[in-house]
């Protein structure tokens, strides 16, 4: 006997299950009547027989006939039957009358012995057997197999594989055994071959693509999961076009609808969003009143920060309320809630906004109930929360910690509702999570033009014991340099918003551009915590044994003076500030940081290490151009006499200043035969860059640039070189531009760059070619 259902998705609208049962016998103990001779026929039964259990109790088989003693009609038989095969319990089922016993015959399903998964290759076992209901050691359950191969399915649905098929099949092993076995045939991917807009005015189709988390088909489609057909991430993607929108001042925007088109060969999507665009408003008049006494209105809309004239932005209103909100906590004033009433100036096409600050409701938070988290400790969730029980209950706050869950990337699902408590003036907070893996282990090779072809493997815990902890470890090896290093950190040290880290890191650098070789072993233990909405400060302290070594007697003696290890006991801080999420314009960002180590503290040498960058970042052209200015600095003042050797001192990378050889530019002793690069005490750097569309599809992830780098590094404290000449440590400018390349590539994003030097120095070691990795800032 075999048993076969295949379960195939044909649309993301409707499925299609096709149900295929073979070599199943026919009940002979009924045959067919008709409603009169069923009637008309009776029987009478005193006993009933019941053959073939041999699990079930004869008590249950009887127990679903629910058969009287005595005159019986041929319905009444066939109803009994009926319900005894519903029962799911029996493979086989024949009544039979005989004189005035009932003779039941049953044959019942078999124990699953065990349950496999064939034919898988894009989805792993690992993520398959958890949607099985069905168990080994278990009576076989057709209904449930049924639902399993359903559910197998639908996974593959998730992932826009709509055509695949799930067969169950049973294979007979002897002594009332069978395994299940899941056949899938997996079938073609349905992609996305075109995503298109209509009604759009202000951005184009190739803008609107990029808002989308849905992506279209292009030259990579084996790796980008995010280009099939998902008929769930519609609803998402009408969020984020939405949110994209409105975020920008169309208040008025909607999408009058999604047409979703399945291609003739039925293996792609077309994909068109009707929209409205409406008008874009900005802010006009902004106000604020009150009539709580005591509560001075003017106060609370210096918080508000909303610039009158600037696009609008519910951003800008939210975060207004919560500054306002804050405030009011701060000045002692529970229950204060401020509350935008806009109105429209269609003339000007400006949006008046009054926060009227009123008391609302007395209600406290009763308790926080915390389900789903089977990994995760409460108290990992609980901290996100800046509200606790008894405490005024804050809708707004409720909603913000609720966003900072899903955030930690712990969960899959995160929902958190509030419903009435023990009594109307409380609440519960409800927060239902779902767990999703938080580890990883990465196996792989890179190159780089400075460091050329290298292999690392990496292990990641970002969840560590459930405890919120992050864990990694690194090691990576180069044809210049070998490294590795271990991390530990705690996001919630004390129990308060402060970051704890412990590192621990060995570097090895062999450079091409130089005869020495490097080695610094080290520990790191820092902390850092916020000190404003977008500001953050670190502090830390680091111990580091440097060692220069390999030095050859031709190279410079500056070099040969400095050979030897030594170490480095300082302590430091790093003050940042980046408002690129949370700006309120959504095409423009800052990002600044500042940092000083004050070495001394014990080791060989004292010194001041000062470092600060500021960069700003906007999108022109509807947004259509990315254009960077980056300015970045640092200085290195030795104290007590001390000098600064070449493992403290700045070398300027491909990334800081593009067209150079890593160590290719700098004081550098040209009288030495190897000409040694000596780095300096200082170096500045100025980038100007652009990045836009070029004629290559979006979906392929490839992008255009130009840029434009100037800076130098100079200054030594020991400038005494070969035969006794003095060094250049001048400050001599250096500048290169050129074109560069971006691609969001399935390994990694990456950038090649074709530059050309402007201006240089003969002794300088230049590059018209580089690869590296995509970085911001």
């Amino acid at each position: 006997m075999t048993f076969q259902k295949v379960h195939r998705r044909q649309n993301a609208v409707r499925a299609t299950l096709l149900c295929t049962l073979a070599a199943l016998p026919l009940p002979t103990g009924l045959v067919s009547l008709t409603p009169s001779a069923a009637e008309a026929q009776a029987y009478q039964v005193s006993t009933i027989d019941v053959r073939g259990n041999r699990r079930v109790d004869v008590s249950t088989v009887s127990a679903f006939l629910a058969l009287p003693r005595g005159a019986v009609t041929a319905g009444q038989l066939n109803e009994a039957y009926q319900r005894l095969v519903a029962s799911g319990l029996f493979e086989e089922v024949e009544i039979e009358p005989r004189g005035s016993t009932l003779v039941v015959t049953v044959k019942e399903w078999p124990i699953v012995r065990r349950i496999s998964i064939e034919g898988n290759t894009r989805v792993d076992d690992e993520d398959l057997t958890p949607l099985l209901g069905s168990v080994p050691n278990r009576v076989f359950n057709p209904d449930q197999v049924e639902e399993d191969a359903a559910a197998l399915a639908g996974a593959y649905e998730q992932r826009g594989n709509l055509a695949a098929a799930v067969t169950p099949r049973l294979i007979r092993r002897g002594n009332d055994q069978v395994d299940v076995v899941f056949e899938v045939a997996e079938g073609r991917v349905v992609e996305i071959e075109r995503l298109s807009f209509v009604g759009n005015r202000s951005y184009s189709d190739r803008r609107l693509r990029r808002a989308l988390a849905t992506k279209q088909a292009g030259l990579l489609r084996q790796f980008i999961g995010s280009d099939t057909f998902v008929a769930e991430r519609e609803q998402f993607d009408r969020r984020l076009l939405t949110d994209f929108y409105q975020s920008r001042g169309f208040i008025d925007f909607r999408i009058r609808s999604v047409s979703n088109q399945f291609s003739r060969e039925r293996n792609a999507f077309f994909v068109q969003y009707n929209i409205q665009e409406g008008n874009r408003w900005s802010f006009g008049r902004i106000t604020a009143s009150s009539d709580i006494p005591g509560l001075n209105a003017e106060d609370y809309l210096a918080v508000s920060r909303i610039e009158p004239g600037r696009y609008y932005s519910p951003a800008a209103i939210d975060n207004a309320i919560d500054r306002m909100e804050r405030l009011a906590t701060q000045n002692g004033l529970s229950f204060v809630r401020a509350t935008p009433q806009v109105t429209r100036d269609p003339r000007n096409l400006q949006l008046n906004v009054n926060f009227r600050l009123e008391r609302g409701p007395r209600i406290f938070v009763e308790r926080i109930d915390i389900e789903g988290n089977t990994n995760t400790l409460d108290r990992v969730i609980r901290r996100e929360f800046t509200t606790v029980e008894g405490d005024p209950f804050n809708p707004r706050e409720i909603r913000s910690a609720a966003e900072r869950i899903r955030a930690l990337g712990y969960f899959a699902e995160a929902n958190v509702d509030s419903r009435e408590g023990s009594t109307p003036d409380q609440v519960i907070i409800d927060v239902d999570v779902e767990e999703q893996p938080t580890g990883s282990l990465s196996l792989g090779a890179a190159y780089a033009t400075d460091n050329g072809l290298g292999l690392n493997i990496g292990l990641s815990e970002r969840n560590f014991l459930g405890r919120g902890q992050f864990l990694s470890f690194n090691v990576a090896t180069g044809t210049s340099t070998d490294s590795a290093s271990f991390t530990f950190g705690e996001p919630a040290l004390f129990g308060r918003d402060l970051t704890g880290q412990v590192e621990l890191y060995y570097r090895k650098t062999d450079f091409d551009n130089a005869a020495y070789n490097t080695k610094e072993v080290g520990f790191s233990p820092s902390v850092s915590f916020p000190i404003s909405r977008n500001g953050r400060l670190a502090l830390r302290y680091r111990i580091e044994r440097n060692e220069l070594e390999d030095v050859p007697d031709d190279s410079s003696p500056i070099i040969q003076r400095e050979e030897g290890d030594q170490i480095v006991s300082s302590v430091g801080y790093t003050y940042s500030f980046d408002n690129r999420r949370s700006g309120l314009d959504p095409t423009s960002g800052i990002v600044f940081r500042f940092s000083q180590d004050f070495a001394g503290l014990g080791g060989d040498i004292s010194f001041i290490e000062t470092n600060a960058l500021a960069a700003y970042q906007r999108q022109v052209w509807d947004e259509e151009v990315t254009l960077t200015a980056t300015i970045e600095a640092g200085a290195i003042h030795t104290l007590s006499g001390d000098t600064s050797k070449v493992t403290d001192r700045f070398f300027l990378n491909s990334r800081q200043i593009r067209g150079f050889e890593p160590l290719g530019l700098g004081p550098r002793d040209l009288n030495a035969p190897q000409e040694d690069a000596l780095g300096g005490n200082y170096y500045a750097v100025a980038r100007l860059e652009a990045q836009f569309p070029i004629f290559i599809p979006e979906e392929y992830g490839i992008t255009g640039g130009v840029f434009l780098d100037a800076g130098s590094v100079w200054d030594l404290d020991d400038t005494d070189g070969w035969n006794g000449m003095e060094v250049d440590d001048d400050f001599n400018l250096r500048a290169s531009a050129g074109v560069a390349l971006f691609w969001d590539s399935p390994f990694g994003p990456l950038r090649f760059n074709w530059t050309t030097d402007l201006k240089s120095e003969d002794y300088d070691k230049t590059r018209n070619f580089d690869v590296t990795v995509s970085t911001q800032f």
